[in-house]
């Protein structure tokens, strides 16, 4: 989609207000590093760098956009204060935002928002309200909050001042890789992509920006085909950071002049791909903070270097961040769940994990069942996971087990 600039029909930020929210951020969001991946430059034939925004102010870029859009308020609706809603990031970004600006904030979360998510926007200053399953209920409360009290309503991606904000994120890529061909960046409503876009393709049109949805929330393709924002029926990943059912109209009309491509990664894809931001460049990031190593993990060949990965966020939930790695090692092949018949004598068990620990495979857990009536007489069922190698020795095992008499039920 290498087009001119969006047209004037629809409100939205040029470069001169990237640099303007550049200037208001002077001080208040962090130029977040830029940092080499041996691996994914391997992996990809190129240079790739990762823009770390995880490691940003209350860890993800949204405190760029809060605070312009905030600093942008005349003294009376400053004096109303602002309310937002969010399930973590968004919610953050606004509550420090409003305290630095000397701003009330009210923010409604999911009554099942994260609980370290919830604190730290209290922490940053914020009243929190609890209230739906879902932000989107939680917006609805919002907004009608806004009508009742006043409060300015803070969107997390549909207003010019917050896309200008997001923005900033493109002018710091170009400033620290002036080489850059292509950015690849995760996308929900599409406020960051859409900043990027307006600041890197207005002054390196050459470049490619590829935006990546997470196809349980895909919002944009569709919209996209469709010439208008479409709202999704259903959205289910688990990356909330991109949990979005309909695209922002500001954004929109952005990424539909000036993003190349929006591509799509599936759960096991963002699980790998934080395991692999945790293990290889030894950084902590957020399932939709690394929807951009998804797209690289699952097409290296497929984007033109040197490559800029945006880690748009790392407020990542310990409990589901439990999960996402056991689910990332099971897609990367190292992490093996079986079941096996035994016969029900003493020793048995021993002698099975004597076979295992000669393969080098690494016993997590171990269940051992007698009294199932699918069971013959005489004979037990054990259910294992194993930490292995990868596929290899995935295989390995398999094979290893199968000769040594065990029938593998998986």
């Amino acid at each position: 989609m290498n087009g001119p600039l969006p047209s004037p029909t629809l409100d939205v930020p040029t470069l001169d207000d990237v640099r303007t929210a550049q200037k208001i951020l002077s001080g208040v969001a962090r130029t977040t590093a830029l940092e080499g991946s041996r691996f994914l430059t391997g992996l990809v034939g190129s240079p790739v760098h990762l823009k770390c925004e995880n490691l940003q102010r209350t860890g993800s870029f949204k405190l760029r956009g809060a605070y312009v859009r905030i600093a942008g308020l005349s003294p009376r609706e400053r004096a109303r204060g602002v309310v937002a809603a969010s399930a973590g990031n968004h919610a953050q970004g606004v509550a420090l935002a409003a305290s630095l600006l000397g701003v009330r904030s009210t923010v409604f979360m999911p009554a099942g928002a994260p609980l370290p998510k919830v604190a730290a926007t209290r922490e940053y200053g914020a009243e929190v309200r609890l209230h739906g399953s879902y932000v989107d209920e939680s917006l609805r409360a919002a907004k009608a909050y806004a009508e009742q009290t006043g409060a300015v309503l803070i969107h997390p991606f549909d207003h010019p001042d917050v896309v200008a904000g997001q923005g900033t994120v493109g002018l710091e890529i170009l400033e620290q890789c002036p080489e850059v061909r292509t950015v690849v960046v995760g996308v929900g409503g599409g406020g960051l992509a859409a900043g990027i876009a307006v600041a890197v393709r207005t002054l390196r049109p050459d470049v490619r920006i590829v935006g990546v949805q997470a196809e349980g929330a895909a919002a944009y393709p569709p919209s996209l085909a469709a010439g208008r924002p479409v709202a999704l029926e259903s959205v289910a990943t688990m990356a909330d950071g991109i949990k979005v059912a309909r695209p922002g109209d500001v954004p929109f009309k952005i990424i539909g002049d000036l993003v190349d491509e929006v591509r799509t990664v599936t759960e096991d894809e963002l699980a790998s791909a934080l395991l692999l931001c945790l293990e290889r460049a030894k950084l902590v990031v957020e399932p939709a903070g690394a929807a951009s190593v998804a797209a690289l993990l699952a097409d290296p060949r497929g984007f033109e270097g040197p490559v800029v990965a945006v880690l748009s966020g790392g407020n990542v939930d310990p409990l589901l961040l439990q999960r996402v790695l056991r689910h990332g090692m099971v897609a990367a092949g190292r992490y093996l769940s079986l079941r096996l018949a035994l016969v029900d004598r003493p020793g048995a068990l021993a002698q099975l994990l004597g076979v295992l620990s000669d393969l080098d495979a690494n016993v997590l857990d171990v269940s051992h069942v007698r009294t199932d009536p699918r069971l013959r007489l005489a004979e037990a069922e054990v259910e294992l996971h194993l930490e292995t190698k990868g596929p290899e020795h995935c295989a390995e095992v398999l094979a290893a087990l199968g000769d040594a008499g065990y029938p593998v039920m998986r």
